[in-house]
């Protein structure tokens, strides 16, 4: 490793500070790159990852870090970084580049351009010599070198019509035009998902598997609509085998970003902010459905774990954990899952002998290791385990000879002694950036989990994580990140779509009119910055000069699609202001993908929720009262018990927050506590019910008003 590092050490990414004393002269994402490869007429080899991908640690490694190598590069390229967390928008066009030459794609992404940023070749890791069929990595950049140096002009042309291609597809697919919204494309999705799941181990794939929070919430709204018992049933046994499984840390808490394996045993090991936060609205979401406490209690788990492990001072969320750590203090090279995994002595050593039986009765634990070699190409694991839960407490109970009441206290002592040990061990890298979406994600999450759960602290994160946006990432303009200070790069539809929902939610859960002002102003800004003429949002502004295409994500894939998320903000927006301009804003971007929901309705599940959404009239409750006398009110535990997404709670306190409801939806200022009694008063258009204050009677009409929830048929938008 060189002494000095390079031009990376002033970044703030944690991605690019890990490269910073590589060999390779690495850049950051720039004009000053760029106007090096012009003046030099040499072409760009841009490397695309984030600072917890495991085969990015193995490339940097292996190629990076390779004083060969990296004098390759830069004779003859000129090198840049990019963290994709930091530059979606970069990331998104160079991978829609690879995925349409290669037929897959994936981080680390290696990328080669002209100076004008045109892709002419590219893939994804490579090894340092050949190897699995594939050419080296030295071996790759000498062909290329040589036949740039040979015919730079071919290699322009081909980089030009590349580009040109991608454009007119660009183009074609955004021209096509709106069609009218399809209550089939709701059933269709739901068959394609029952004809993917696997009865077996829960999923809707074979290995790998990775959660997807999106499907379950669209499966449990469906259930709803069309009481089709096996849609809430594929969700269950899904969330129940995942938390069962080795992608779940049974000792610290939350979940891996999937697993390799079809049974959610051995994880990839990094965990990353934006799966917890969605996983925790999906469990709410199950408890909510079912009433069962093993939903609730794993929410709980994640909440503890990004509250203690993923929380900044100040509020904000950070964004993973790497999957890589070092094996032990004296440890020199990290290896993925070291922080997680076990031997039968270490826990032999830990525990006395009647925990240990018990503990490796419950999660799997072999003397051999309990990871197979198809799990484990490359033999990290061999010997150890990854805790499962194998068993039961009854039936470990009778194997071991204990009562159920005295098994499950030896487990628990067992957990809490090597949570002990397990902590003494070198952590896993942090990535301490706030990313702006993310944390709005979370927002969700802990507002959802403090409504249902009625627990003050979730509430307390969510209402820091708020102020901490608020008044670290915004500046009449929301920013994308911050670590020690905000970044430099505006915010993307992501980020807006994201954050507005997370301000919705936290209204809703303490009635706070600023974050609904808040809302208000961020989607105006996002109408403003990214609306698409024809329907939806652009993932970035117009006229961005470094990028090369504006493109509109067409997948709910492990973070929702921002079009997915911002077309729901707009119906709730509609239903809270009674405004239908966002009713029609929500409706034109649905229709702007009907063409993909019409030959694939499962890419886009979120963006079916919004659909229901935004073509079924919203149930509206109006709490009127004292804020702290209706937070105390049996009224609100009976509204936030059943599982009805399809309301809007609003809030009449007498105060500030109703009188600027009020001129926006004027009757809302004639609604008053009677009898000095928290009320609710069921609306729907604003048509009211008479008030309630009898929480039993509060139960019964929601009851009803879920009994008749059904999918809509939608009248046909304007899409003009």
């Amino acid at each position: 490793m060189p002494s000095t590092p390079n031009r990376l050490i002033g970044e703030k990414s944690p991605y690019l500070l890990q490269h910073a004393y590589n060999p390779v002269d690495w850049f950051p994402w720039g004009e000053e790159a760029f106007q090096k490869a012009r003046n030099e007429q040499k072409p760009i080899f841009l490397s695309i990852g984030y600072s917890t991908c495991h085969w990015c640690h193995v490339m940097e490694r292996e190629s990076f870090e390779n004083p060969d190598t990296a004098e390759i590069l830069n004779r003859y390229f000129v090198s840049i970084k990019v963290d994709r967390e930091e530059r979606p928008d970069v990331d998104r066009v160079y991978m829609m580049f690879v995925q349409s030459t290669t037929g897959s794609g994936g981080w680390p992404m290696s990328i080669f351009l002209t100076s004008d940023l045109q892709p002419f070749f590219g893939g994804t890791y490579y090894p340092p010599d050949d190897r699995y069929g594939r050419p080296g990595f030295s071996t790759l950049l000498r062909r290329l070198a040589e036949i740039w140096h040979s015919a730079p002009d071919r290699v322009i042309q081909q980089g030009e019509n590349t580009t040109q291609a991608i454009q007119k597809r660009l183009e074609e697919l955004q021209n096509i035009p709106p069609g009218p919204l399809n209550p089939v494309w709701l059933e269709n999705a739901y068959r394609q998902f029952a004809s993917n799941f696997d009865s077996e181990q829960g999923g809707f794939s074979v290995a790998p598997k990775f959660p997807r929070p999106s499907v379950f919430n669209f499966l449990l709204r469906y259930w709803q609509l069309s009481k089709n018992q096996t849609s809430l049933e594929m969700v269950e046994f899904t969330l129940r085998k995942m938390a069962e499984g080795g992608i779940h840390d049974h000792l610290g808490g939350g979940f891996h970003r999937y697993s390799v394996d079809q049974r959610w045993h051995v994880p990839h090991f990094e965990k990353m902010l934006y799966d917890q936060a969605q996983l925790v609205v999906s469990y709410c979401g199950a408890y909510q459905a079912t009433g069962d406490g093993e939903f609730a209690s794993v929410a709980h788990d994640i909440l503890e774990y990004v509250l203690r492990d993923l929380t900044a001072p100040d509020g904000g969320f950070y964004s993973a954990e790497d999957a890589d750590s070092l094996p032990s203090a004296h440890g020199t090279e990290k290896t993925e899952g070291a922080f997680y995994v076990w031997t039968q002595s270490d826990l032999d050593a830990a525990l006395a002998s009647d925990e240990s039986l018990a503990f490796r009765r419950m999660f799997g634990v072999e003397s051999g290791g309990n990871v197979d070699t198809a799990s484990d190409p490359h033999g990290e694991l061999r010997g150890k385990n990854v805790l499962f839960k194998a068993q039961p407490v009854r039936t470990i109970a009778k194997l071991i000879g204990k009562t159920e009441p005295e098994t499950v206290r030896l487990v628990e002592s067992a957990r809490k002694k090597l949570r002990s040990v397990r902590d003494r061990r070198p952590r896993p890298h942090l990535d301490d950036k706030i990313v702006t979406a993310w944390n709005g994600l979370m927002i969700s999450g802990l507002s959802r989990a403090a409504q249902i759960f009625h627990e003050v602290h979730y509430l307390q994160a969510a209402q820091r994580a708020a102020r901490f946006l608020q008044q670290n990432l915004y500046d009449r303009r929301l920013l994308r990140s911050f670590r020690m200070t905000a970044g430099a790069v505006n915010g993307f539809a992501e980020d807006y779509a994201f954050l507005i929902q997370g301000l919705l939610d936290l209204y809703e859960t303490d009635f706070d009119i600023g974050w609904l002002q808040w809302a208000s102003e961020l989607q105006v800004q996002m109408n403003a910055l990214f609306s698409d003429s024809r329907g939806g949002f652009f993932n970035t502004e117009e006229e961005v000069a470094d990028i090369l295409f504006r493109m509109k994500d067409d997948h709910d894939g492990a973070e929702p699609a921002a079009n997915s998320v911002a077309a729901l903000n707009l119906a709730r927006l509609a239903a809270i202001f009674d405004r239908e301009e966002f009713r029609t804003a929500a409706v034109r971007t649905i229709a702007s993908y009907s063409s993909s929901l019409d030959h694939m309705a499962a890419a886009l599940p979120q963006l079916l929720i919004s659909q229901n959404a935004a073509t079924s009239l919203f149930t509206q409750v109006v709490l009127a009262g004292d804020k702290e006398a209706v937070r105390r009110s049996p009224l609100l535990k009976a509204l936030r018990k059943p599982y009805f997404p399809q309301k809007i709670v609003l809030s009449a306190d007498g105060a500030e927050g109703q009188a600027w409801l009020a001129k926006h939806i004027p009757s809302i200022g004639a609604m008053k506590p009677i009898n000095g009694r928290p009320t609710a008063y069921i609306c729907q258009n604003f048509t009211c019910d008479l008030p309630l204050t009898d929480p039993s009677l509060l139960t019964q009409k929601l009851e009803d008003l879920i009994a008749r929830s059904e999918v809509a048929s939608p009248r046909r938008p304007d899409c003009s």
